[in-house]
Formats: C-alpha cells, structure tokens, sequence
C-alpha cells in the first residue's frame, strides 16, 4: 500500500502565504491523478485542486488564481502553494491521489490544519 504523508499545515495571517507538501512512499505519478480537498469545521469536504499524471491542472473557483498545484516526480511529492489566504481558507487539506483505470483504487493523506488568522 502506498502512504501519503502531508506537511506545511500551521497558523498564517491573512494575506500570508504557505506551501503543503504531501510525500509519497512510492513512484506514483505516471499514472495517478493528484488532489488537494479541505474541510472546514461543520462543513463538509471540498474539492481544491487536482493535477493529471499528464500535469493538466484544474482549481475551486475559490482558490483560482491564489493556489498554485504542482509536483516533483523525482521526489514523488505534491506540494500546494497557497498565496494571499483569507481566513475563509481556514481548514483540514487533504492530500488524495486517484488511479484513473481503477475507479475503486484511492488514497488518503492524514490531513494537515491551515489556519488563518489575524
């Protein structure tokens, strides 16, 4: 099984910026679709960004133009830049990663707390 371990979470000011990192234990990125989802409390989870083994990108019209997704296959980590964050992005991230041939095949990061504060 491979394991997805995040990192980067912390407490940031509104228009601060932070980078999570989500390390992979195996190569997986030539085949797998990469994710970030968060969860704010008393809400439920939500879609952020998403980049194809190809490294087509889509983002949450809320983060568009603010978070940037990427990844360094050589290191088999996926990383999200997050610039001039609102305390609305006060919430769990999750990493996830997606097997496009095998619908049923997904994993889970642990989740890492960002919270924006003044």
């Amino acid at each position: 099984q491979v394991q997805l371990v995040e990192s980067g979470g912390g407490l940031v000011q509104p228009e601060g910026s932070l980078r999570l990192s989500c390390a992979a234990s195996r190569n997986i990125f030539s085949i797998y679709t990469m994710n970030w989802y968060r969860q704010a409390p008393g809400k439920q989870r939500e879609f952020v960004a998403t980049i194809t083994s190809g490294g087509s990108t889509n983002y949450a019209s809320s983060v568009k133009g603010r978070f940037t997704i990427s990844r360094d296959n050589a290191k088999n980590t996926l990383y999200l830049q997050m610039n001039s964050l609102k305390p609305e992005d006060t919430a769990v991230y999750y990493c996830n990663a997606k097997n496009p041939f095998l619908s049923g095949l997904e994993l889970w990061g642990q989740g890492t707390l960002v919270t924006v504060s003044s």
